[in-house]
């Protein structure tokens, strides 16, 4: 079973730390070996007593697994809204149908007292149990990489609840001459061995249901020795305990009666298994989402360490050859110095995105790079951020570096003795305004300097506009602006 997400690692992933067994055959086949013992004990020991009657523990029994079925099918199906595997909507759908039908027509009625619908409530549990099993198998059997369409998806939603609702019609048209499902005459407790007394349609049905979910633990087995997936590898064992619980209750009716017997224990054991397969599945995805997250986080800082460090020392090095060839060229040395200041800003950048909280918000971050970059150069900066103005965090790394590009700009190039930085919003707006000499706009269209080529592709690169206002004499404006 695949599962996608943003990073399609995500679901279908072992949890790190923990191995995995190289044949997830060994867990299914210790749930199966001994469910089979439990069974032959049944069959082979009869004078030990092995049914109770006890009603209020069979609702319990129903009533917590119709939970962790719905439980597990929001997981897969929360699984197929990224993967829009076809697996999973149907393994999502067999879930459901068991689980409404342990809630609706197992719990509820004998909750409420409701006994004018005995047999009829029985006979849907029978049909509706079938149905589910038997999409679960379909399930087992659909190649994990096979994909639905989003209208393909909803067509066999409704065919299932067709199916559904189709079986629940003809039960009530019916409704009158419904059989028992279990001769009335015999006492169930009093059996002394196993009591095949069930209608014929019913053993049908348990034995389609043993076969079904026999042929599920094989598929979902083996699907979980191809990829490490924690559901899938659950799934098997899961269904090998619902296989022999269905050939249980073919030797013993207990389902549907007063009486708990092993078949219950056995289907029971299904939830837990599915239960244990969806806790680890959750481990799994918050496990592999946060290694996901470092590793964004690391390659982040790799390419801003390239984009930003790399290149200045690669400039330094370039320079420190023409400064070589021509010792005490002034050009060449305040080039050399510019590119040795922003590579410091650049380490100190870095060393901070490493070293802040990771839950430090946009606006306390540039603050503290405005305050740090006016202390280190000995202006005076001014901060000024609308409280309410959301950055996304994509859009803060580029936001931050377009500021100290303009900042360091106004000090060296312009020699400005005060800077202003205002963050807006309504639409997102950052301006960065300062005192300093100015320059012709027009001129600087065309040339390399000041950063204003890499500032330019940073905005544009968010979908945002880089609008520089300047003039000799009168200070200069960098605004990014979203339209």
């Amino acid at each position: 079973m695949s599962a996608t997400t943003s990073d399609p690692t995500l679901y279908a992933s072992a949890v790190p730390g923990q191995d995995v067994p190289r044949s997830p055959w060994r867990l299914t086949a210790v749930a199966g070996v001994g469910a089979l013992l439990v069974t032959l004990g049944v069959v082979g020991l009869p004078f030990l007593s092995f049914a109770y009657r006890a009603p209020t523990l069979h609702v319990a029994l129903e009533t917590s697994a119709a939970l962790v079925a719905l439980v597990v099918a929001y997981l897969v199906r929360g699984r197929f809204q990224s993967s829009r595997s076809l697996q999973e909507l149907l393994l999502a759908t067999g879930l459901g149908l068991v689980a409404i039908t342990n809630l609706v027509l197992a719990v509820l009625p004998p909750a409420f007292a409701i006994a004018d619908v005995e047999e009829l409530r029985r006979w849907g549990a029978v049909a509706l149990r079938l149905l589910g099993t038997l999409t679960i198998a379909a399930a087992a059997l659909t190649p994990a990489d096979r994909q639905v369409s989003r209208r393909n998806s909803g067509w066999i939603g409704l065919a299932a609840v067709g199916a559904a609702v189709a079986a629940l019609t003809a039960l009530l048209l019916f409704a009158d001459g419904l059989p028992p499902l279990v001769d009335p005459s015999i006492d169930l407790g009093d059996a002394g061995r196993p009591a095949v007394v069930g209608h014929p349609l019913v053993l049908v049905s348990q034995a389609l249901g043993a076969i079904a979910y026999a042929v599920a633990a094989v598929a979902f087995t083996r699907q979980a020795g191809r990829r490490p997936d924690e559901l899938v590898r659950w799934l098997g064992a899961a269904c090998a305990l619902a296989a022999a619980s269905r050939v249980n209750y073919f030797l013993f009716p207990s389902l549907y009666s007063d009486y708990v017997y092993t078949g219950d224990l056995l289907r029971f054991g299904f939830y837990v298994l599915l239960l244990i397969g969806a806790a680890r599945e959750v481990q799994s995805f918050w496990t592999a989402r946060a290694e996901a997250a470092v590793l964004e986080d690391r390659r982040r800082l790799a390419r801003d360490l390239h984009d930003g460090l790399t290149q200045e020392l690669s400039y330094i090095w370039a320079q420190s050859g023409q400064l070589a060839k021509r010792p005490g060229d002034p050009a060449v040395v305040e080039r050399i110095s510019g590119a040795a200041g922003r590579a410091l800003d650049e380490s100190r950048r870095a060393i901070a995105a490493l070293t802040r909280p990771l839950d430090e918000g946009f606006d306390v971050v540039l603050r503290q790079q405005v305050e740090q970059m006016a202390s280190r150069y000995d202006v005076e900066a001014v901060v000024d951020l609308a409280p309410d103005a959301r950055v996304a965090p994509q859009q803060g790394e580029e936001l931050l570096r377009i500021t100290g590009e303009a900042f360091r700009n106004a000090v060296r190039h312009g020699r400005a003795s005060y800077v202003r930085v205002r963050l807006e919003e309504a639409p997102l707006r950052l301006v960065v305004q300062d005192d300093g000499q100015g320059f012709d706009v027009s001129a600087a269209k065309t040339a390399t300097g000041f950063g204003l080529v890499s500032m330019r592709e940073r905005a544009e690169g968010m979908g945002a506009q880089l609008v520089v206002s300047s003039e000799p004499a009168s200070g200069t404006t960098v605004e990014v602006v979203w339209t």
